[in-house]
């Protein structure tokens, strides 16, 4: 944020949808994606603004690619970070229902977390360790051995398949983890697991979008060891499908980008 504010941008980084000091709706469905794309919306629209560039990561991605969908005369370049842009289709099954499908004998994390009051419970038990071992395992920085695991054992936990560091990694401080903390203490993680509660009613709300490809100069990123490049590895060998007029595509250390015609390089 500080390098593009240093080059002239006007950069806005909102706590979305319960989040932080955001509100929180008690109500599951109130975290649908069309309700998320609208309060980054009403949020431009609050900043006195008529278009942005949007920069999404992880969950964050796939709202920033449906604000580039849905109103392209407000979102005129959009980055993905992790989390490609991934096209549905008319011939798309219920999202759980693939899950389950894919997992077999096993849990998928996204399944695990559709029960309300599951994860809370777990998480919330020691709110410090869940937040460092979260971090730490889905990092880079992990043993490969030691890689928190998408898919897991029917008798083990979320947390079971993670890696508490012995010590905090380089790129985070004990003060950042210290906000973290409190910030989770104070609001629980039932708001954020409820955006994993709308996958299929997100996919009921936006058949209209089957076939759709994003015509703005995008951006995407992912790093090498980002387990999302692990789970869903069909996306990123389709993502040439999914942008009108690719560009450029490669990799180089630590990352890999692609854009479609007309995208800054």
């Amino acid at each position: 944020m500080k390098a593009l504010a240093e080059a002239g941008y006007r950069v806005v980084a909102p706590d979305q949808r319960g989040y932080g000091k955001t509100d929180r709706p008690e109500a599951v469905e109130d975290y649908n994606i069309l309700q998320l794309s609208g309060d980054i919306v009403g949020l431009v629209d609050a900043l006195g603004d008529t278009e942005a560039v949007i920069v999404g990561h992880d969950w964050g991605s796939g709202v920033a690619w449906f604000c580039a969908l849905l109103r392209p005369g407000i979102f005129r370049a959009v980055v993905l970070l992790s989390v490609p842009y991934i096209r549905r289709s008319w011939m798309d099954i219920r999202p759980t229902e693939a899950m389950k499908q894919a997992e077999g004998e096993k849990q998928f994390y996204q399944l695990y977390f559709q029960e309300p009051g599951k994860a809370e419970a777990e998480f919330e038990a020691d709110v410090r360790k869940t937040i460092l071992t979260v971090l730490y395992s889905a990092s880079g920085d992990v043993p490969p051995d030691k890689r928190w695991r998408f898919l897991f054992d029917k008798s083990e936990t979320f947390l079971d398949c993670c890696t508490v560091p012995e010590t905090l990694p380089a790129w985070l401080t004990e003060a950042d983890l210290e906000f973290c903390t409190e910030e989770f203490k104070r609001t629980g993680f039932r708001s954020g697991l409820n955006w994993y509660r709308n996958l299929d009613r997100n996919w009921e709300l936006t058949p209209f979008l089957s076939g759709t490809k994003i015509r703005q100069p995008s951006l995407f990123v992912a790093g090498e060891f980002d387990p999302v490049v692990t789970i869903i590895s069909t996306s990123f060998r389709q993502l040439g499908g999914n942008y009108a007029g690719l560009d450029k595509e490669g990799s180089g250390a630590g990352r890999r980008t692609l854009a479609p015609a007309g995208a800054p390089k």
